[in-house]
């Protein structure tokens, strides 16, 4: 797939207006948080494709309900929404083990299983090119991709065990997946709590400073009530120990990443699972966004489903990963959906930095293959929604077989093609951000 060349101009304006759609009534709240988030995305072609989920959306909005390897089931598979190669990393499940994945579901609904990969297919591409990897090495290594998740998903579908298609763990993860797990290993809850709080009159609580906001009367009995709302959410096997709930303290953040600019966020700190201080839980409750995708799937069965975008994004999450945040919720907060789930002390996000061995690269690019079609293969009739009800991986496995030949080649020409294309923006955006030509800034 080829994306037709616009002119600076243009496209510029395209871009503008896509901004306008996603952003612009929270750009309009809180100018000054996306000017912190557009300086982030200035500073690489990666940052930016990162931060345009919404532009990527509306460029492949001609494929809304066809193109190849999709048909009715196969275009309606929970999706990831924002499947690039950064975000994959660690966490600690609700069996206290500690798994490498998939990870920040902010984005996730029900699409075309293609437009996941297609995400990610694009990414390796910037990332191959910011390394300086030839297009011939940048098509090896979506093609591992490729066949990675193709094989991963036909294993599922004919029925393979799960110690034949096990977890990346401390015992089975290799390379950078192994080593982000010994680095999640290797830090504490202590180490977050002396990092967010104090001892203050022999109880714990909120550090000032570090980007925290004290709240007045009204806001902090507004979020108590939101954290009531919340705690109904959970499942019951979640936690046993009533005191668990008990709250110590609440403030407001600001400073969160780059895809939450605008977005209230507060962190509430609980007893946790004992009396000791050191077992003390931080969560967050953030306003809950709409999702790139949701602009352009337009099954109103789908958009139906959910009671707001907070509800939205755990239900997605909880089908789409196995054995999640047991602290994981939704609650509503002045009218507003919110995601509520633990600050995680085991939480290190896969870093390419440091990966540039060319056999390296491609180990690391078939195992997020092989998590991708894990993932895709969790969210069906056995995840316990009605959303999707059939075997995403028997659907997905057929639609591949049809034309074996075709699928990889279709996510490498796309991976070009939409790499260029990002870097291209990616320009122009920085233009139009150092030109004053965003409005509201």
């Amino acid at each position: 797939m080829s994306f037709p060349q616009l002119d600076d101009e243009h496209r510029g304006e395209e871009i503008l207006a896509v901004f306008d759609t996603a952003f612009g009534e929270l750009l309009a709240a809180d100018p000054a948080a996306f000017r912190v988030k557009f300086r982030k995305m200035a500073a690489s072609a990666f940052a930016f494709y990162r931060g345009t989920a919404c532009l990527f959306y509306h460029d492949l909005d001609e494929e809304k309900r066809g193109g190849p390897f999709l048909d009715e089931r196969t275009s309606r598979v929970w999706i990831h929404g924002d499947l690039h190669a950064e975000n994959f990393g660690t966490y600690m499940d609700a069996n206290g083990r500690l798994i490498f994945n998939v990870n920040d579901f902010d984005e996730a609904y029900v699409g075309p299983f293609t437009w996941d990969l297609k995400r990610f297919a694009a990414s390796i591409a910037l990332i191959g090119y910011a390394k300086a990897l030839s297009d011939e090495q940048i098509s090896e290594l979506v093609t591992i991709y490729a066949v990675a998740y193709r094989e991963r998903i036909h294993a599922l579908a004919t029925g393979a065990k799960s110690d034949e298609v096990p977890p990346f763990t401390l015992d089975t993860a290799q390379g950078p997946l192994l080593d982000a797990l010994r680095d999640a290993r290797s830090l504490t809850r202590f180490g977050l709590l002396e990092s967010m709080t104090e001892i203050r009159d022999f109880e714990r609580r909120f550090a000032p400073g570090g980007g925290s906001v004290e709240l007045d009367a009204a806001t902090r009995y507004k979020v108590l009530a939101a954290f009531d709302g919340y705690l109904e959410t959970l499942p019951d096997s979640s936690l046993a120990r009533p005191d668990s709930y008990r709250v110590k303290d609440v403030v407001g953040r600001r400073g969160i990443g780059i895809g939450s600019a605008g977005l209230p966020s507060y962190n509430i700190l609980l007893e946790g699972h004992s009396d000791a201080l050191e077992n003390d839980v931080v969560i967050y409750i953030k306003q809950a966004q709409t999702p790139a995708v949701s602009r352009h799937v337009t099954d109103q069965a789908i958009r139906d489903y959910f009671q707001h975008e907070g509800h939205r994004t755990v239900i997605s999450q909880r089908a789409l990963q196995a054995h999640a945040d047991p602290w994981l919720g939704w609650t509503e907060l002045d009218g507003a959906g919110q995601l509520v789930a633990e600050v995680s002390p085991y939480a290190v996000d896969l870093d390419w930095g440091d990966i540039d061995d060319a056999e390296e690269i491609a180990q690391v690019v078939a195992d997020l293959g092989r998590a991708t079609a894990t993932m895709h293969s969790a969210a069906d009739d056995q995840s316990g929604e009605s959303l999707v009800p059939f075997s995403t991986e028997r659907a997905i496995d057929a639609a591949i077989a049809a034309d074996e030949e075709g699928f990889a080649p279709l996510l490498t020409d796309f991976a070009h093609s939409y790499g260029a294309r990002a870097r291209a923006d990616h320009q122009t955006f920085v233009d139009l951000f150092r030109n004053g030509r965003i409005p509201g800034l």
